[in-house]
């Protein structure tokens, strides 16, 4: 049956018509990579204010947090997929490779002691490489297929449908979640109250699925460029040197200045050093890349400002099983007051 959107299959293979299609699939990957990191964003703002609501303390930070603009929402929605539109599919794959390469060398010193507000800023820091993981797993996965766009297509109408729910989560705690876990009448409400600690390991385990086929979508696409061995060693040799002295000067910078300025600096010395590798091993596409993922990175870190600030908050009440919920009576002052688990360090 003939169907519009398999149109570029039936025509015949004109070069204009294989550009105007192969723009069209970029943008829906471009897309589908937005709409997956205003997921993490919806559901990481609705964890931060569980949080702040169970502790009588943060008052002022749950009210920035329910402060809400639709229209600045959607322009970074948008903002976001022309950016991962416009990069390349190589660079994108090298973002990939480099945070994760930082990610499990983070994790692993965190194993030996250290808070759980670095995986929360971990979380945030990861957007813009999780938006180039999905266009990167999207580019591999449907290289080659049949009905590509159409593919695309229901895979945006799955993920705007993923982000439309977390929107409409993250909006109904923001009014609704004092009044419905008091009443306890509620059964989202009651299950945040309930299970809120646990959404930082479900994001956890989410993540590292998808930068695991992110991860092997990029190599297999950084690959298929290269003829012979000795050009791949050529590649692969100062990008494994480049990513192991930068992961090497991120820890120490981080562990000297933590806060969002140190991120932005260290997002200036890893984009600076993908550039000056690119010159010598890359294509000048790849240069305009890495130009256009520095202000993908940049605009990310714009929109996480607020969330960045309450990682700094040690001791997140949240963080422990044993948060209490707001309608509990508070101990009068003549009453001997009670070790609560959500007093703050």
């Amino acid at each position: 049956m003939f169907s519009p959107l398999s149109l570029p299959s039936w025509l015949p293979s004109l070069p204009s018509l294989e550009w105007g299609s192969g723009l069209l699939d970029a943008l829906l990957q471009g897309l589908v990579g937005a709409c997956g990191v205003s997921v993490l964003s919806n559901l990481l703002k609705a964890y931060f204010f569980v949080g702040c609501t169970n502790d009588p303390e943060r008052r002022l930070e749950k009210e920035r947090l329910r402060v809400r603009w639709a229209s600045l929402e959607t322009v970074h929605l948008a903002g976001l997929a022309l950016i991962l539109t416009v990069v390349q599919v190589r660079v994108a794959a090298l973002v990939v490779l480099e945070f994760s390469l930082r990610a499990v060398s983070m994790l692993l010193s965190l194993d030996k002691g250290a808070r759980g507000t670095e995986r929360l800023q971990l979380y945030l820091l990861c957007q813009y490489s999780l938006g180039c993981a999905l266009t990167c797993s999207l580019s591999f996965l449907q290289e080659g297929a049949p009905h590509r766009t159409l593919n695309l297509l229901l895979g945006l109408g799955l993920a705007a449908l993923l982000r439309s729910g977390t929107r409409r989560l993250h909006r109904h705690v923001c009014q609704l979640y004092e009044l419905h876990s008091s009443q306890r009448y509620c059964g989202v409400c009651l299950g945040l109250l309930a299970g809120a600690c646990g959404l930082p390991r479900l994001l956890g385990r989410a993540l590292a699925v998808t930068f695991a086929v992110g991860n092997l979508a990029a190599v297999i696409l950084l690959n298929r460029d290269f003829l012979t061995t000795s050009e791949a060693v050529r590649f692969w040799m100062p990008l494994t040197i480049c990513y192991t002295l930068l992961v090497i000067y991120m820890q120490e910078e981080q562990q000297r200045y933590p806060g969002l300025q140190s991120q932005v600096q260290t997002v200036l010395v890893r984009m600076c050093g993908l550039f000056l590798l690119l010159l010598t091993v890359g294509r000048w596409l790849d240069l305009v890349g890495i130009l256009t993922s520095l202000l993908g990175e940049f605009w990310c870190l714009l929109g996480t400002r607020t969330l960045f600030d309450f990682c700094q908050i040690q001791d997140f009440p949240s963080q422990r099983p044993s948060a209490s919920a707001p309608s509990q009576p508070r101990p009068s002052p003549s009453a001997p007051a009670q070790p609560r688990g959500t007093a703050p360090s």
